[in-house]
């Protein structure tokens, strides 16, 4: 194998020095869209796995599924883009890149198998560092709590080890407990940056021109998602909602509990998302139990999509504004996809008789989740709350108002 020398400086760029050489144990980076914070966090794990031969990594999301077109995609994207493709043995079955020649490894578990955190042993050497992506998705601090005492044991004090947890996310809502725990209180065992996409130097002209058309047509929605600052929710639109695991298969046996499935069709920008939940309306209660929330999907990848999560058979009522769409998908195999239908100010009657419910959540239903606490009513230039909602995290509640258009409110009301 040639030797190659490579520049650790130029690969990342500018912004993230004391991100870097920091080795406290949090180091928490809160950042907007294309602020390079994914790419830097994989970049810097896998420089610095071999750089310290004893060192192991645990990677984290909330939900296990999720990982491997985020983290994973980019941690394998890092070594390529070191040329170090050689050295790491990347597995898909299970989750996990191991550096060969001393045998670390870097593992992948879920929020959502609890167990399988905290009972990681490792063949070589010592568990030093943990990845939380998305951390946002994190709602409650005890899960946070328990992945930080698993980062725990003696070091031998001979090595240049040290352990450190390191939380990647979009600051979406400042009532978020990280804010609390990471930004607020200051420790000198803790780093707390905020970075945008202007200290990212490969954007080009089209990129950039995205965040200048979001500065000048959307600027709440460009503070959070292009400075980097937290979002500010008020006047949420649905407060009647709680995070809980359920078993679906137990409530689908129960009586009178009725499947609802919706689509909300996106693409470049926008996600396309599907809703899929059950409606009891003897409880009044909508359950969330899963969900699809992809960019970049054709019509094709939609149906494929649906059609590995196991739904292809069900009933999904669709965004009436894209009949081509619906008809394509109809051709994919989709035969139970309709269009929903339109009625006057029916945003606002599907959302008073959404209200009328509680919402339950499972939690592997993350995009759910944060566009349940960010879909606010818009506000005027006084402050004043809009009968209106914001045009932001809208695209699972849209979906779920068409899904339970017959379900929960008859067909004789539709949905937009």
């Amino acid at each position: 194998m040639n030797d190659v020398t490579l520049s650790v400086k130029e690969l990342v760029g500018k912004g993230y020095n004391r991100f870097w050489r920091f080795k406290g144990r949090y180091r928490v980076v809160k950042g907007s869209r294309a602020s390079k914070k994914s790419k830097t966090t994989a970049l810097w794990f896998i420089v610095n796995m071999m750089k310290y031969p004893d060192a192991n990594t645990l990677v984290v999301r909330k939900v296990f599924r999720t990982l491997k077109d985020s983290c994973f995609t980019e941690l394998k994207w890092a070594i390529h883009r070191l040329k170090v493709d050689g050295l790491w043995e990347v597995k898909e079955s299970p989750l996990e890149l191991t550096y060969t020649p001393t045998g670390q490894k870097i593992y992948f578990r879920g929020f959502d198998d609890p167990l399988k955190i905290t009972s990681i042993t490792v063949a070589h050497g010592y568990l030093c560092w943990a990845w939380i992506e998305e951390a946002y998705e994190i709602s409650r601090e005890s899960d946070f709590d328990m992945l930080d005492e698993s980062i725990r044991g003696a070091i031998p004090r001979d090595t240049k080890l040290f352990k450190q947890l390191t939380l990647t996310f979009n600051p979406w809502n400042e009532k978020h407990w990280l804010k609390k725990r990471f930004f607020d209180a200051e420790s000198d065992d803790t780093l707390a940056l905020t970075t945008n996409y202007m200290c990212n130097e490969w954007l080009d002209e089209r990129d950039l021109k995205l965040f200048e058309d979001m500065k000048n047509n959307r600027p709440k929605r460009y503070r959070v998602a292009g400075l980097g600052d937290w979002g500010i929710v008020e006047g949420l639109v649905y407060e009647d909602f709680i995070e809980k695991p359920f078993d679906i298969d137990e409530l689908r046996r129960q009586k009178n509990i009725k499947s609802a499935f919706g689509l909300d069709f996106g693409y470049t920008n926008d996600p396309s998302a599907l809703f899929c939940g059950v409606v009891d309306n003897d409880a009044r209660i909508i359950y969330v139990f899963d969900e699809m929330y992809e960019k970049g999907f054709t019509n094709e990848m939609i149906a494929e999509k649906i059609t590995l999560m196991g739904y292809a058979k069900e009933k999904i009522i669709a965004d009436c504004a894209e009949p081509k769409s619906i008809d394509e998908l109809y051709g994919y195999g989709l035969r139970r996809v309709y269009a929903c239908n339109k009625g006057a100010d029916s945003v606002n009657h599907g959302i008073q008789v959404i209200q009328n419910y509680k919402i339950v959540i499972h939690p592997r239903c993350v995009n759910f989740i944060t566009e349940i606490n960010n879909y606010c009513w818009e506000t005027d230039r006084t402050g004043h709350l809009l009968n209106k909602p914001i045009g932001d995290f809208n695209h699972l509640m849209d979906a779920m108002r068409y899904a339970v258009q017959d379900v929960a409110f008859g067909e004789r009301f539709s949905f937009d």
